[in-house]
């Protein structure tokens, strides 16, 4: 399993248009990453929520071609905080 970088962030980016995304590949093996992704979508939405609309932005990769994302999001207010 090993998904590149530019793959994930291509999807990210596909659905959060808005976003401001930081993504790390935590092993340099293209299957532990680490994803930062604020975005205005998230707004009145709670983390777990967020997260679980960035699995469905990943298509069904994680846990597939993809082993571990460790998530941060939030709001683009938040960024500034």
């Amino acid at each position: 399993m090993a998904l590149p970088l530019k793959v994930i962030e291509d999807l990210l980016r596909h659905a959060f248009e808005d976003a401001v995304i930081q993504i790390q590949d935590l092993a340099g093996d293209q299957d532990h990453y680490h994803v930062t992704i604020f975005s205005d979508q998230f707004t009145g939405k709670n983390r777990v929520q967020q997260h679980q609309m960035v699995y469905k932005a990943l298509q069904g990769k994680m846990g597939h071609d993809l082993h571990a994302m460790a998530l941060k999001t939030g709001t683009l207010s938040s960024v500034t905080k």
